[in-house]
């Protein structure tokens, strides 16, 4: 298996290639977490909301038991509902998920910012889930950068990532430096747009130049900035050819010319509290 490129973020090396499993039924989500462990992802992530812990669970047992990979060889990460943002919901909740997984994650994020309740309340809990073993690390998704400096400043562990829609045609100057401030880490979903980029005439003449796809140009541009991707399949084709991006390297014109791709209009999943608002990257 080809060595993958990792971040290490307060002592933990997290993969920079992971495999996504929004919007993958419990069916798909088991069999696409055994095939992308055997491809040779070592991250894999998921959410309560999702309603696929279990699969996923079932997914890393069935790639354990057909001597693919072995657990603590994989970073598992999944998300508190901001349905449980209060103490008791919060603990309940990661519990539950320790328990469908079947595996405590390595990961456990708070899916979106919420103004109830107090933040205090919400990030010590948080953190006693950690101090409790249902967790080995904590983070955010979905997190402005003044909220995730925020929320940094209420937390007494700290939060390795947060995770939010990145792309091409995202600028994310903003959230990137706070999260090299904090010590931390940006990880991107929808990191391929949602299958917008593979009509991009740029990446396809980037692409054709190194022999790779508009897809795998895209995420080659965001691990090569330390970002960590987590893109999503129900074909294992393309979590193979997803895979296959360690065998080159953008130049830094070639980056620039990825980065110029960005627009005001560019993101494409926004289900953010109104009480926050995205970084005004456009001034």
């Amino acid at each position: 298996m080809t060595d993958q490129p990792a971040i290490t973020v307060d002592g933990h090396a997290i993969p920079l290639l992971g495999f996504g499993t929004w919007n993958l039924t419990p069916e798909v989500a088991r069999t696409m977490v055994a095939e992308a462990l055997r491809i040779g992802y070592r991250h894999i992530d998921t959410a309560w909301i999702y309603h696929n812990e279990a699969a996923v669970g079932d997914g890393i047992r069935d790639a354990i038991a057909a001597g693919h990979v072995a657990r603590e060889d994989i970073w598992l990460t999944t998300k508190i509902w901001v349905a449980h943002f209060d103490r008791e919901g919060l603990l309940n909740q990661a519990r539950e998920s320790v328990a469908s997984l079947g595996f405590t994650p390595d990961l456990l994020l708070l899916h979106w910012p919420k103004t109830e309740p107090a933040w205090e309340e919400t990030l010590g809990a948080l953190n006693e889930a950690q101090d409790q073993g249902l967790t080995r690390t904590i983070g955010l998704s979905n997190f402005p950068s003044a909220e995730f400096r925020r929320a940094q400043t209420l937390s007494k562990a700290r939060l390795v990532t947060n995770q939010v829609e990145y792309h091409p045609y995202l600028k994310l100057s903003k959230l990137k430096a706070a999260a090299k401030d904090l010590g931390s880490s940006i990880t991107a979903w929808s990191p391929l747009a949602q299958g917008n980029i593979a009509d991009d005439a740029t990446l396809i003449e980037i692409g054709k130049a190194h022999g790779k796809s508009p897809g795998q140009v895209t995420l080659r541009w965001l691990i090569q900035q330390d970002v960590i991707a987590i893109p999503r399949t129900s074909k294992v084709s393309r979590a193979e050819e997803s895979f296959d991006i360690f065998d080159f390297q953008l130049t830094g014109e070639e980056m620039d010319r990825i980065h110029a791709l960005a627009r005001p209009d560019g993101r494409l999943g926004d289900w953010l509290d109104k009480s926050f608002n995205w970084d005004e990257e456009w001034a």
